[in-house]
């Protein structure tokens, strides 16, 4: 099930406040097609997993984590399982001292429990709001929440070399391969120092933190699907599901179970 951007845009750019916000619930499975916004969007959801997606990446997104889509950004988004989307808007003029605006990309941050509270207020805001008001000091301090998010570690960047992409892409698609770099070396006819060059180069990572990372991704989608650990674990090709949530804590501080709940 797709939804047109135009709709999802219709009432969010006109928003003459500093600070705006917009209440959606999708059904399982729904596509926001591509489209940027003339604003920073918090995208964020109380109930449900989402998937986005633009040029810099995909993150999994989980309702104790959000992203942070800065202005200007092609964005698309995919809702796993029912959702209740609750985005926040920030005109750049309010944003300019924020942290998480230090440049263009997306990123996943945290969402303290405080945020979440005031993301929730901040639905029943008429717009416009007055500055100086109760409705005012609230997004005012919703905006100095934002002040103190932690960037996360749920993003896969995406290389634009083509042989890079055919190597990502079949780790996508087969999380649990065990093929290494000598394995693609010979298959795409480059050597292994050359691979390992384009993965540091337009990704910033290594081959095998690149893997772990959509291991990661893939590992929590399925969980937020209701997949049971010791599944996930062996589908994504850990030896047993003691390694997997060892790797997952290392990464998270939690383990998977808690990391839902």
């Amino acid at each position: 099930m797709h939804t047109p951007a135009w709709q999802y845009l219709e009432s969010i750019d006109r928003a003459t406040s500093d600070v705006s916000c917009k209440p959606n619930d999708y059904a399982a499975g729904v596509f926001i097609e591509r489209h940027r916004h003339n604003k920073h969007q918090l995208v964020y959801a109380v109930q449900g997993v989402l998937c986005v997606h633009s040029d810099h990446g995909q993150w999994i997104v989980p309702p104790n984590r959000a992203i942070w889509m800065p202005a200007g950004v092609d964005h698309w988004i995919r809702c796993i399982g029912i959702t209740l989307m609750r985005s926040v808007y920030v005109h750049p003029r309010a944003a300019a001292s924020l942290p998480i605006q230090a440049d263009d990309r997306p990123r996943a941050v945290a969402v303290t429990p405080l945020l979440r509270e005031l993301i929730v207020a901040a639905m029943a805001v008429p717009q416009p709001y007055v500055r100086d008001s109760r409705d005012g000091r609230l997004m005012a301090l919703l905006v100095d929440e934002l002040q103190a998010l932690p960037t996360l570690p749920l993003h896969l960047p995406q290389p634009r070399d083509a042989r890079l992409r055919a190597i990502c892409n079949a780790l996508r698609d087969q999380p649990a391969s065990p093929d290494t770099l000598a394995d693609w070396a010979g298959r795409i006819g480059i050597d292994v120092k050359t691979i390992q060059r384009l993965f540091a180069r337009e990704t910033g990572m290594t081959f095998g933190q690149w893997r772990q990372q959509t291991r990661l991704l893939g590992a929590l989608e399925r969980l937020a699907q209701g997949h049971k650990v010791v599944d996930v674990a062996l589908d994504l090709g850990y030896d047993s599901p003691s390694a997997f949530a060892t790797m997952f804590k290392r990464q998270f501080g939690q383990t998977p179970s808690r990391f839902f709940a």
